[in-house]
């Protein structure tokens, strides 16, 4: 199988461990750093977009060592300091799961430490990770995603685009029906109109440097396939995606986070915990898709009880 790890990876400096991953398309090394050390509890974090990077992760770096949790930043092939390869193929998310099961073999995780939390897109593929190998999960963490990109459509179209001024709305849509991708007045609208109220509630001059360093490095040659044009609705690969059915099949211990000012539907993820065969849910009243960022004490006291009562049996 090309999925077959080979074990010639690169330990680095610092943490840092380059996985070498097989793909339908060849060998290709993907960028990994641990941050402590705890043998009963390892979160790999696996970040948005697709293509967007790990970098905004660094938010955890206040809270999760002086709790003793061992965590892993991982930019997914075609990020940041992972290989880039230009093959359109590779995007595909079956492949990114076996990605993600090639990564885990490589850090060593099992059943006995491995937390998955998957943040935006990355909780698409932490529900498709889990629903082929949740036997190899202690903990799943869905944190500001919903289990269906329709669902995901719908919200978007019939609550947040009609609160937008029309003007604004309807020079975004000319935009996008351009196709004029590049154009920086698209960016100039998106984000003080919709970005800035769902994505991230802090006035954009002051985003936090790792947010800025994540939007900067986007690789749009894997968003725009599979995402579409930008976070205000869904057009492109996942458009069709819809695990709402099945999230009865996912048994391990699973924690949905959702902002109150969200791009997904808060009740939505609630009712997701509702629907898992072990969920709990938590709501972050002042959050919006960054809620790590915009209601950081909410979000963080929130996982950090999740971990730490599924390691000591009281989930």
């Amino acid at each position: 199988s090309y999925f077959d790890n080979t074990g010639r990876d690169d330990v680095l400096a610092g943490g840092v461990k380059l996985i070498q991953i097989g793909t339908p398309s060849g060998t290709f090394k993907v960028w990994t750093k641990r941050v402590g050390n705890n043998p009963r509890i390892k979160v790999l974090l696996l970040h948005g977009g697709p293509g967007a990077t790990h970098e905004y992760f660094e938010a955890f770096d206040r809270f999760f060592p002086k709790e003793g949790i061992e965590y892993y930043y991982y930019d997914q092939l075609g990020s940041a300091f992972s290989d880039q390869p230009k093959d359109p193929s590779l995007w595909d998310l079956p492949r990114f799961v076996e990605e993600v099961e090639q990564v885990r073999v490589a850090l060593h995780l099992d059943s006995s430490n491995f937390y998955l939390l998957g943040h935006s897109w990355g909780g698409i593929l932490a529900m498709e990770y889990a629903l082929k190998y949740q036997h190899n999960l202690k903990g799943l963490i869905i944190s500001n995603m919903v289990a269906s990109i329709p669902a995901y459509i719908d919200y978007a179209e019939n609550v947040l685009m009609p609160a937008m001024d029309p003007a604004v709305l309807a020079e975004i849509k000319t935009i996008e029906m351009k196709k004029d991708y590049d154009n920086p007045r698209y960016m100039e609208l998106l984000v003080p109109n919709y970005y800035a109220l769902h994505i991230l509630r802090i006035p954009p001059d002051q985003w936090p440097d790792p947010v800025v360093r994540a939007f900067a490095r986007l690789n749009k040659d894997v968003y725009i396939p599979m995402q579409g044009p930008s976070e205000m609705s869904a057009s492109g690969k996942l458009e069709k995606w819809d695990r709402s059915a099945d999230l009865g099949k996912i048994s391990v211990p699973t924690l949905t986070i959702g902002g109150q000012y969200d791009t997904m539907d808060p009740k939505y993820m609630e009712k997701m915990a509702g629907l898992l065969g072990n969920g709990r849910y938590l709501y972050c009243s002042n959050g919006s898709h960054m809620a790590m960022y915009d209601d950081q004490k909410t979000y963080f006291d929130g996982l950090i009880k999740f971990i730490k009562d599924v390691d000591q049996g009281r989930f």
